[in-house]
């Protein structure tokens, strides 16, 4: 009878056994890879291939952090989800996906929003650390967290055509507050689902996020501390920069840190630890239209000019008839146009000029906020005419006049 010093079974040799024949790895690899936890916070598009590739490789435990349903906008990136799972918990789909892939590994699921309360209790029970996510704060939570509780942590990001991957508080390493002491403004953070994404890149990106985390566990090869990997996808191109090192200065990770305990990083970031869709609220309310109100001016066949102050490449996916495109970004830039625009709908009534009032949209009620601010600053001395005597908004964009109004106006 053969002996055996290992503690494979052989289904194990049998599934693993391509890796397993690597001289780098071997036996003895496969095993610290068995005997390893992982947690994956956030089950979107870079959770879903890191999970994927780590549930292969044979990863002993997985546990997966997210608390959102499946939505059918996560499916050209998300590729462990299905039409469906929609509505179903992305932890829950997580889970279906793995144990289809590979029933030895074992699981956990935490349907949680992730915050100083909860944290601990759940990243103690792993080994690494993978950061999935799409918003500052939880950035900030997860690296405090993995610096108190000496985890390595995965850190991988991805937007538009783009992605970069580094390993934070690893073997000496910086951890992310080293690199960024405060978070930046949140008016000039974007996320995907403001910016978008190809879905190929986050897909790279989280591949190569559980590369790195399977050289973590077992120290072949070299591993992505003091070092940040850029991808370009449309150059097809990877770059490797280096990294400031750790600084002893640092409030969490330095030699006199000032931070002992987890904060609450909402507060921290004055933004909210998710990555759902932003809701300003800048202008008053009597300032601000409803879609049923504007819905209303149609009906009633109101003289009117309404500004669509999305990108142009949003205005050819969908927008409302009679609408004039001059997006947000060059609205600064464009404000003779604007004053054409309103100059064409310059009338007589009885006792003399009027302007018709102007109302602007965007997707969901946050950039023509701004976009009023702007006009109603900038736009009178770009005016022959008289200032239009209503400068609105309509609130909540066209994605709720496709809730509330019209449920065939495409959402995206």
């Amino acid at each position: 009878m053969a002996s055996r010093v290992h503690q494979l079974s052989n289904e194990e040799i049998s599934r693993y056994g391509r890796q397993l024949i690597l001289p780098e790895w071997g036996i003895q690899g496969q095993q610290k890879v068995k005997l390893a936890a992982v947690l994956i916070v956030g089950a979107g598009g870079l959770g879903c291939p890191a999970a994927q590739y780590l549930a292969a490789a044979g990863v002993g435990h997985l546990g997966i952090v997210d608390y959102d349903e499946v939505e059918i906008s996560n499916l050209h990136r998300q590729i462990l989800h299905s039409e469906k799972r929609v509505g179903v918990a992305k932890v829950d789909s997580t889970h279906i996906a793995i144990e289809s892939l590979n029933s030895l590994v074992k699981v956990s699921t935490h349907c949680v929003l992730l915050n100083s309360t909860n944290v601990s209790d759940i990243i103690n029970k792993y080994d690494v650390i993978v950061d999935a996510t799409d918003n500052v704060a939880t950035r900030y939570l997860l690296n405090d967290a993995c610096v108190l509780y000496k985890k390595p942590l995965v850190s991988g990001s991805a937007l538009r055509f783009e992605g970069q991957l580094t390993v934070y508080n690893y073997n000496g390493g910086p951890c992310y507050r080293c690199l960024f002491p405060s978070p930046p403004p949140p008016n000039t953070v974007t996320n995907c689902s403001e910016g978008g994404v190809l879905g190929v890149i986050p897909g790279v990106i989280g591949t190569l996020q559980a590369l790195e985390v399977l050289k973590v566990i077992t120290g072949v090869g070299d591993v992505l501390t003091s070092k940040l990997l850029m991808f370009d996808g449309l150059l097809s191109s990877f770059r490797v920069i280096k990294l400031r090192s750790r600084d002893p200065a640092c409030v969490v990770c330095g030699e006199t840190p000032s931070i002992t305990k987890l904060i609450d990083y909402e507060v921290f970031c004055n933004s909210s630890a998710n990555d759902k869709e932003k809701h300003l609220s800048i202008l008053k309310e009597t300032d601000r239209i409803s879609c049923q109100e504007y819905k209303s001016i149609l009906d009633e066949g109101k003289p009117h000019v309404l500004l669509d102050v999305r990108e142009s490449v949003e205005y050819e996916i969908c927008h409302l008839q009679q609408s004039h495109n001059i997006p947000f970004s060059i609205l600064h830039k464009s404000l003779n146009e604007v004053a054409d625009i309103i100059s064409e709908t310059t009338g007589h009534h009885g006792n003399g000029n009027f302007i018709f009032p102007l109302y602007v949209v965007c997707r969901r009620g946050n950039d023509s906020q701004q976009a009023v601010q702007l006009l109603r600053e900038m736009l009178p001395s770009y005016l022959t005419s008289p200032l239009p005597p209503v400068i609105s908004d309509i609130i909540g964009g066209l994605t709720h006049w496709s809730d509330a109004i019209d449920h065939t106006f495409p959402k995206y």
